[in-house]
């Protein structure tokens, strides 16, 4: 089927299945849901199928922007039916968002794989040291920023979560709860971000990545009809129903857990992946 050996395909789609199974269990036992979880996942499946490490994060990457898409969709049209979500922040952001998202995407395209890891480890670092040490005395502000702080900071969220394979939720919460939002509005906004995140940000993943799969046409997981560019298909397919699955099942252990017992399990997570970055950088 498709040129690939039956026991190969087999081997592919069960692994996909259980990768997008874990990543429920934790997007629903940390309370996330995007790339933070999928890519160290997904980096850890491909290192397993072959994966060159020339395309191997910048494919997670895609992949996760590209599941990202429908729970954003409907991730946000709960919030906003509940009324939590601020439109106003949201049309600040809009634009400059976009078109971060935009220069990201195009940065995909010649980056190195390097680059995808050390932005990871970054942003993934400093959520990290947040939530393990974070205390409700740190702030910037009573009130959200003016609107240059705004369209600055929305850019910058655009290239990172572009060029990290995230909906933009853990740094615009990072940012509103440094403004004093209350963390429910801050979650609902980000959800607005998600959607203008992922859609643009996947079309622009396979954009970067199509070139490049003629350069590795023996990698069966980077060829047609399996990928498309720098988004695993496959796994956008199987993804979906096994992570929507285990989420509820991650999401009832959380609540046996205390708020700062999950802080802190998903801090040390973050120093985890963090850690595992690191090291393939300086290998």
């Amino acid at each position: 089927m498709f040129g690939i050996s039956l026991f190969d395909l087999a081997w592919l789609v069960v692994a996909l299945l259980a990768a997008g199974a874990i990543t429920g269990l934790l997007a629903g036992v940390f309370g996330v849901g995007g790339g933070a979880v999928m890519v160290p996942i997904l980096y850890e499946l491909f290192r397993i199928l072959s994966v060159p490490d020339e395309v191997r994060m910048p494919l997670c990457v895609g992949t996760s922007l590209a599941i990202i898409v429908p729970t954003s969709l409907r991730s946000f049209t709960a919030h906003r039916a509940k009324g939590a979500v601020d439109m106003s922040i949201l049309k600040v952001w809009a634009v400059p968002v976009v078109v971060g998202v935009i220069m990201g995407s195009y940065v995909a395209r010649f980056a190195p794989a390097d680059l995808f890891k050390a932005v990871f480890v970054l942003v993934a670092g400093v959520s990290a040291v947040r939530l393990l040490f974070g205390k409700d005395t740190w702030r910037f502000g009573l009130d959200m920023p003016g609107k240059p702080i705004m369209v600055i900071y929305g850019g910058l969220i655009g290239v990172l979560s572009a060029l990290m394979g995230i909906g933009g939720g853990q740094l615009s919460n990072l940012f509103m709860t440094f403004y004093s939002r209350p963390i429910h509005q801050a979650v609902a906004t980000s959800s607005g971000l998600g959607i203008l995140i992922s859609i643009p940000g996947a079309i622009g993943y396979i954009y970067a990545g199509w070139p490049h799969m003629a350069d590795f046409p023996d990698v069966i997981a980077f060829q047609p009809p399996l990928a498309l560019g720098y988004i695993s298909v496959l796994a956008f397919l199987l993804f979906i129903p096994t992570s929507t699955w285990m989420a509820p099942i991650g999401a009832h252990l959380a609540h046996r857990l205390s708020k700062r017992r999950l802080e802190v399990a998903f801090g040390l997570f973050l120093l985890l992946v963090c850690a595992r970055f690191a090291a393939s950088l300086l290998a």
